[in-house]
């Protein structure tokens, strides 16, 4: 059973919010998606839609997101990047930020992981999507909160976790999301100023690929820098160096054999 004095309805989060990302705010106790609470073309930049469980939530390449009513941070923020830059660059904006809330939040030290996932202690704490169109970028976010190792869901890709597994407490969901977008107005404001440039000293520190050695499509090599244009610098076993745009990234623990 929820706690009302938990949710994070309008009443309790707007009269706490600190910028203008949240105006308006709209929440649900459920809905399919936080992502189809945001399709309507009017909107303004800015615009929240937040629910206690989605049904059908989903990340990316079509992956269903797992939930626990109540237990985690399920939100999507509307935005309208000018001109025709590259908005795939707003998963690493984002990222950063929900890294950077997290921290200042729960006191952890997170990480975030090329192109769109958060990390602690090497396991998955939060997710990016992002879906475009028509000049809009749809950013979802979903932080998992006070979920018990119990009910992590299992066999995923990355290993899951939730702050309350990998601090032993338990985070106050609105004092999150507070800082959540407050941080990802500033790191967006600042994306809009200069790309990712004042970006990337951070995005760097924080980078949990750095060094290791993957396999990313039918590129295997060991990854460096974030470039400035955010993709990932991948030297291969004969020195090449590339530079991938997009795609998923296993970690190779042991040597690939020929």
């Amino acid at each position: 059973m929820l706690n009302q004095h938990k949710l994070l309805t309008s009443d309790r989060v707007r009269p706490i919010l600190r910028g203008r990302f949240g105006e308006p705010y709209f929440w649900s106790e459920t809905c399919s998606s936080t992502q189809d609470a945001l399709r309507d073309a009017s909107l303004p930049e800015g615009a929240v839609a937040v629910t206690e469980h989605q049904d059908a939530g989903r990340g990316r390449e079509g992956r269903a997101w797992a939930d626990v009513t109540g237990r985690s941070l399920l939100l999507s923020v509307l935005l309208r990047p000018p001109g025709s830059g590259p908005a795939e660059q707003l998963s690493l904006v984002a990222g950063l930020a929900v890294a950077e809330a997290i921290d200042a939040t729960a006191g952890t030290r997170s990480q975030v992981k090329w192109p769109n996932d958060v990390l602690l202690e090497g396991r998955k704490v939060a997710g990016i999507l992002l879906e475009a169109t028509g000049g809009v970028v749809i950013c979802g976010i979903g932080v998992n909160v006070d979920q018990t190792e119990e009910e992590l869901p299992g066999g995923t890709r990355l290993p899951a976790t939730s702050l309350r597994v990998a601090t032993g407490g338990r985070p106050e969901r609105a004092d999150l999301l507070v800082e959540l977008l407050g941080t990802l107005e500033r790191r967006y404001d600042a994306w809009l100023g200069g790309g990712l440039a004042p970006l990337l000293p951070e995005l760097e520190r924080r980078h949990a690929l750095r060094g290791r050695r993957v396999r990313l499509g039918d590129e295997t090599g060991t990854v460096g820098q974030i470039a400035p244009d955010g993709r990932l610098t991948l030297t291969c076993a004969d020195g090449t160096v590339v530079l991938i745009t997009s795609g998923e990234v296993y970690v190779l623990e042991e040597p690939v054999s020929d």
